[in-house]
């Protein structure tokens, strides 16, 4: 038996609201979703896809498909450690963790102030210990 997904429901609604805000019938809607991720309805997107369309959706002008920024992320992230920073993200929303959780384990494993103050190789090593983390605690991916 599978978990809910907790931010199911707030993608879902974001998704439905940037739809009306940016004036989408449901032809063009279907059109646009079906085009990104080969769906014709958000019902049926998986996490990572639900987060395409927001970003697609808030490319086109939608203030309602941005996030609300998780505390504490880094603002500016190098291109290359933007994808592991982002699994890091991942994991920290699965576990309703803050970044000081993550900025802790730079400090204890590498004695790095802040998580963007390591390389990837460093980064890489971050994951891992999220992922340990998560198959203990059951959330796995």
């Amino acid at each position: 038996m599978t978990t809910p997904d907790p931010t199911r429901s707030k993608d879902l609604a974001r998704i439905h609201l940037a739809k009306k805000e940016l004036g989408l019938d449901d032809d063009a809607y279907r059109t646009l979703l079906q085009g990104l991720v080969k769906k014709t309805s958000a019902a049926d997107l998986t996490a990572r896809e639900r987060w395409h369309v927001l970003k697609a959706l808030e490319r086109l002008g939608s203030k309602s498909a941005q996030a609300k920024r998780f505390p504490g992320r880094p603002a500016i992230v190098p291109l290359d450690k933007a994808a592991l920073i982002g699994k890091i993200e991942a994991f920290l929303a699965e576990a309703r963790r803050p970044w000081s959780y993550v900025n802790a384990i730079a400090w204890r494993m590498f004695k790095r102030n802040l998580v963007q103050d390591c390389d990837a190789d460093e980064l890489r090593r971050i994951v891992a210990a999220l992922n340990y983390d998560a198959k203990r605690h059951d959330r796995t991916y």
